[in-house]
């Protein structure tokens, strides 16, 4: 393999019901089977035929609990034994949760850390070590911008993303020469179903916009990206400010 392009196999979506994992799954779907993991998985038919229309070889369903990191082992070992070798392995699940909730319920916190960090630790350390028996693969994971730099109003869901970015960031490191390739995405504020009813912040973006970075950055080999761009130098900055001002800061 070398360092550009997407790594030949079957592409795996843990969250076949994300409006980006999809568009990442439809836009590198021709010629390729593809996995759809997902909760009440036998109601992924509307997916399903999305991918298949792209050009998908063939699509498949997995029953896939996130937070059931007990069964993640045996799951993907499954995946990799019936659908062969996995060359783009996607995980975009997640929960934004609710902020007051989680200040006041400890239990809603502790679930929302526990599936944006814990779980997300889980699938990766299993699919890191078939990818490194394989000897190549890509993995795609989501942090956020929230994480960058945590925020008073939405620092339950920030912290999670600051520890995933932090355990990718060091997990990448390990895979350096083993042929595995994993790109971690911080994108911005995305206009969709996981945030509507909320305002859009400033730079936002569409799944679409998120998955089109997101396949370049495969095809060339980038290590992260942000998205869109201009959020990494406004971040950059953003970590300057002084803690009295940045308290104030909205989400």
């Amino acid at each position: 393999m070398g360092t550009r392009g997407l790594v030949d196999g079957a592409v795996l979506l843990l969250g076949g019901r994300s409006e980006i994992g999809l568009e990442v799954a439809r836009r590198s779907a021709p010629g390729r089977v593809v996995i759809l993991g997902a909760r009440r998985s036998d109601e992924l038919a509307e997916q399903c035929a999305e991918i298949a229309a792209a050009g998908a070889s063939a699509v498949h369903t997995i029953e896939f609990d996130a937070d059931d990191t007990a069964s993640h082992p045996a799951l993907l070992e499954k995946v990799a034994a019936e659908h062969g070798r996995i060359g783009i392995a996607v995980l975009a699940f997640g929960v934004l949760g609710d902020q007051r909730r989680a200040e006041k319920d400890p239990a809603h916190a502790v679930a929302i850390l526990h599936t944006d960090f814990v779980a997300q630790a889980s699938v990766l350390t299993v699919l890191a070590n078939l990818l490194r028996a394989q000897g190549e693969g890509q993995l795609v994971v989501f942090s956020s911008v929230a994480g960058a730099r945590v925020r008073r109003a939405n620092y339950v869901y920030g912290s999670a993303k600051a520890g995933l970015d932090g355990f990718v960031s060091g997990l990448a490191d390990a895979l350096h020469g083993s042929g595995v390739r994993l790109l971690l995405v911080r994108p911005g504020f995305v206009i969709g179903r996981m945030t509507e009813g909320m305002s859009p912040a400033p730079f936002s973006s569409t799944p679409g916009q998120v998955a089109d970075a997101v396949v370049k950055g495969l095809h060339r080999g980038a290590g992260r990206i942000w998205v869109p761009r201009v959020l990494q130098p406004v971040f950059f900055a953003m970590r300057l400010l002084p803690q009295p001002i940045w308290r104030r800061m909205p989400r």
